[in-house]
């Protein structure tokens, strides 16, 4: 069955294009369109999306609270946020809110399409080291820590599973964190699966903000 997408964007050209870009993909159909975050939601209620591509700067509703209400509703789509450099800001508002990544506006075509499998699949969305440069370079949005994390919630995890934290946070993938620890591949996979778990998260994307919040890595990606 194809992907079904929603296109979120005030600029009516730039949803033209992208409808261009995935209406040529075997795997893809655009469901649904709107011009801002108001309408998304509306559109939503009635609508199966599998993955919605967001705009941030948007009338009405912009794309981060439109996010973050998609996000707290039951079996809510995956949302991609859609940014350009100087607004990286309201990308990092919208992985908070709930995103499972975010994508340039110019973003190549095969790396936006890549993107939108991956979300859809449940796959490591958006590449984490990606979004660690992002939380890196408004890392001071983040409250500070001091030099044990703050969460509670990390008490749950064991030393190794704190430790792989650590590593998904600095943007390392599974194959890389089983070579730095010397480990299967499939067995960095289950303590992943467990901190996901553990947490009540629910992608790597979430995993790499909270190790920054909580202070278990610094900006810069060194541990806390």
């Amino acid at each position: 069955m194809s992907i079904r997408v929603m296109l979120v964007d005030d600029q009516v050209l730039l949803r033209t294009g992208f409808r261009m870009v995935l209406a040529a993909q075997p795997d893809m159909d655009v469901v649904a369109e709107a011009g801002d975050g108001a309408e998304a939601i509306e559109t939503l209620a009635g609508t199966e999306v599998d993955v919605v591509l967001m705009d941030v700067r948007m009338p009405k509703l912009d794309g981060v609270e439109a996010t973050r209400r998609i996000c707290a509703g039951p079996n809510p789509p995956k949302v991609i946020i859609l940014t350009t450099f100087d607004l990286d800001e309201y990308a990092f508002s919208g992985l908070k809110a709930g995103a499972s990544g975010f994508m340039l506006k110019d973003v190549p075509p095969g790396e936006l399409l890549g993107a939108i499998r991956s979300v859809h699949s449940g796959d490591a969305v958006v590449a984490p080291s990606t979004t660690r440069r992002l939380l890196d370079r408004f890392s001071p949005m983040l409250p500070s820590s001091g030099k044990e994390p703050q969460h509670k919630e990390l008490e749950k995890l064991t030393d190794r599973e704190r430790e792989v934290m650590m590593l998904v946070a600095q943007g390392l993938s599974n194959g890389e964190i089983a070579a730095r620890l010397v480990l299967s591949e499939a067995t960095v996979k289950t303590h992943v699966g467990r901190i996901l778990t553990k947490l009540a998260l629910r992608d790597r994307v979430q995993v790499v903000v909270l190790a920054y919040e909580t202070g278990l890595v610094r900006a810069g990606g060194g541990a806390g």
